[in-house]
């Protein structure tokens, strides 16, 4: 009797161990951190070619540090993704600390609903620098939008075939604000690995016709070599400006520590007045020293005869040498 009745209890305790441990939920922690030095290789200039940073370095310089919480628990979860330094400060001048702050509700098995901030579903490259191949970004990153606040609704219809669709604040306008009651709505599918993306309204710098058109994508060409491709066009009739560009991704894997990457770009503006045109190639290797640490050198050489390199507006042509170095947990 004595033996049942141990039985029963341990049975009893068992069972409310497990329900606890399904009820409490999952946490992570992960980030980045990276730092770098660069040269744009004119002792008599300020400033980098192509680094993602709000500061004008020629030399020793700070990426950011990013620091993501997330946690769920059954179909709902949040996601607080917070970054500190010069390149988070470019890409969220809008923002502050906050890069993405998001809840998220799996209504069912293929469709999950997002409200918050989160990075754009636009274009190839993304802000953190785990997340790219180039240390430096590519012009059609920096056309933006890099964040935007709202609602929006995934469907995964299958292995294959997903769709996106999302109501937004213009992209511009300070977090958690939208003083004009202006929207932006967003479309995106995506098959195979290839993604069409589509947005249109208030940018929030005055203008509510913006149009933004996007394709993003890639093939593994063999076991080692892959091609990435962007290419994108948006147009404001209301501001009569816009931009389009294109820019490759050939990446090498040489070994199980070591890859190449080289990116091609052709970036062009357009406006009433005229367009202006540049392009970018940016020879970039990729060395895990560990899991977590990356070392990047970079070449990268910048060309413009209309003179719309940023930070060198009267120069035609710009070469940069980085050397960044990536940790990620």
């Amino acid at each position: 009797m004595k033996k049942l009745i141990f039985t029963l209890l341990l049975t009893s305790c068992l069972i409310v161990t497990g329900q606890e441990k399904e009820n409490k939920g999952t946490f992570t922690l992960s980030g980045s951190v990276d730092v770098y030095y660069s040269s744009n290789l004119k002792s008599n200039s300020l400033g980098s070619v192509g680094i993602l940073s709000d500061v004008p370095v020629n030399g020793f310089g700070l990426g950011m540090v990013n620091t993501i919480f997330s946690y769920e628990k059954g179909k709902a979860g949040i996601v607080a993704d917070l970054a500190y330094g010069p390149r988070a400060n470019a890409a969220n001048m809008y923002q502050g600390a906050i890069n993405q702050l998001y809840a998220y509700y799996k209504a069912s098995e293929s469709v999950t609903l997002t409200l918050g901030q989160f990075n754009t579903f636009l274009g190839y490259e993304v802000i953190s620098p785990t997340g790219n191949f180039n240390y430096s970004v590519s012009y059609l990153f920096n056309a933006g939008p890099f964040s935007h606040t709202g609602l929006k609704v995934d469907y995964t219809a299958s292995e294959d075939l997903s769709f996106m669709v999302a109501i937004t604040n213009p992209h511009g306008v300070s977090i958690g604000a939208n003083p004009t009651n202006d929207y932006q709505l967003g479309f995106q599918t995506g098959y195979k690995g290839q993604y069409f993306n589509l947005a249109y309204g208030s940018d929030g710098f005055g203008f509510k016709d913006v149009l933004y058109i996007d394709y993003t994508g890639g093939f593994d060409l063999s076991d080692a070599f892959f091609l990435g491709i962007n290419a994108a066009y948006s147009k404001s009739n209301d501001a009569d400006t816009g931009y389009q560009g294109v820019a490759l991704y050939l990446q090498n894997k040489f070994s199980d520590t070591f890859s190449l990457g080289f990116r091609p770009e052709f970036f062009t503006t357009t406006s009433g007045a005229g367009d202006a045109n540049v392009s970018a190639f940016t020879l970039t290797g990729n060395l895990s020293l560990t899991e977590s640490l990356t070392v990047i050198p970079e070449i990268r050489i910048d060309s413009s005869s209309d003179l719309i390199i940023p930070n060198f507006p009267a120069e035609k042509n710009m070469t940069g040498a980085t050397l960044a170095a990536v940790y990620s947990f």
